[in-house]
Parts: structure tokens; sequence; C-alpha cells
């Protein structure tokens, strides 16, 4: 069952000497959640935030964070993200062995729980956990740095996901993460996503951050 669309900033392209205000933008441009990719340098090659940069974002903005862990050990890192204030934490289930046991622990520290793979894993790896997802996503670029080509090829997974999705009734979101913008958001939004981040395609649009978020609602819209 699809959703309403929603779409979720990353603040990996923000500018972070200027976080709050750009948030503070996102907000009033009208984004629905705030994306925040934490990397630990092993399962992917960047290093970038941890909970206390999210307690900070918690401090700035009321919107949901939409927190996406890129990290060799998860499960370390749930209750003190959870504790920071993250909205949603989502995994994947290369580094999940036992994925529904991970998704029941994010619930219940009182988050929502997403699950989520990388391009080269198939969708058929998040069956045994999907029907505790509250957020299923598809990477649409290899993890691990802003600013990547949208992979196409990843058009099919999303649809697979879909009916997944459907076949078990779930109310889960279908997100997608990796060059979104105006020009590749029909093609995944066709394809049954509902939750859309964006990076560069809104913190570097030519015309500032509300013009970067408009592009992409007016393009799902136009649809």
């Amino acid at each position: 069952m699809s959703h309403p669309f929603v779409i979720a900033p990353s603040i990996l392209s923000a500018d972070f000497i200027r976080l709050g205000e750009q948030i503070a933008e996102c907000e009033a441009a009208g984004a629905d959640w705030i994306h925040v990719d934490v990397m630990d340098g092993h399962f992917v090659p960047n290093l970038t935030m941890g909970p206390f940069i999210v307690e900070h974002i918690r401090r700035a903005t009321s919107l949901p964070l939409d927190v996406h862990l890129m990290v060799a050990n998860p499960e370390d890192l749930l209750e003190p993200f959870a504790k920071a204030g993250a909205t949603t934490l989502t995994v994947h289930v290369e580094t999940c062995p036992e994925a529904a046991s991970t998704l029941k622990k994010i619930r219940s520290l009182g988050c929502q729980a997403g699950l989520t793979l990388n391009p080269a894993t198939p969708a058929s790896a998040l069956i045994p956990a999907l029907p505790l997802a509250d957020l299923a996503l598809v990477m649409t670029v290899h993890p691990g740095y802003s600013g990547q080509a949208f992979m196409p090829e990843m058009v099919a997974k999303i649809a697979e996901v879909r009916r997944m999705l459907d076949d078990l009734a779930s109310t889960a979101w279908l997100e997608v993460d990796g060059g979104i913008s105006a020009a590749t958001i029909s093609r995944v939004r066709e394809a049954g996503a509902d939750a859309f981040v964006a990076a560069n395609a809104i913190f570097k649009h030519p015309d500032g951050i509300a013009a970067g978020i408009a592009s992409i609602k007016n393009a799902i819209q136009n649809m």
C-alpha cells in the first residue's frame, strides 16, 4: 500500500557550518523528514556522524529524523541513536544476520524500524524480516558517498520490493536513496516508492534549498 509521498533531505550534502539554518530552510520549504547518513568507515568507506550530531539535529527541528545506519555492528548503536532522538533507525541486512531480532530491538526503543540492502544484494534478502519493517529502503547508488549517479537498474528492485510489501499488506514506507532528483524521481515513483531521500538535488541546487525541494515535489505532482 503506497503512501502519499514524503521528501527527506539528506544532510550529508548540507553545509555543516550552517547546519541548523539549512535544516530550518528545509522545514520551511516543506520537507517531511530529515535523513541522516551514519557511516563507520568499515561497512562503507566513508566516516560521518554519530549520536552527538543527531542530538543537536533533534534540538534544531521537530521533523522526524530518518537515521540510516551504514555500520558494521548496528546493534551496538541502536540505543545511543534512539536516545539522541532518532525517529526511524534503518539497518542493512548485510550487517544483521538476525535482522528480525534487530528490528524488534529498534521498536522496543520507541523508534520505527527500517531495513535496507546494498545494490548487489537481491531483494529476496529482505523477506525474513520484512513483516517487521516500518520502512524498506532501496539504495539507488552504492552507499558511502553523496553525489553519485542514479543507478537505473535499481528500478526493477524497487518494483519487486513494492510487490513484496503489497503481498504482505504492509503499511511500511518504500524509500529510495541515491541520485534522486527532479530528473529521476518519476522512475522510482512509478515503481512504487513513496519516500524520497535527496541530497545534492536539494542542498546543491543553484537556486537554493527551497527551490530544490520544490523541483522534486513538482516533478512528482506533474507525473
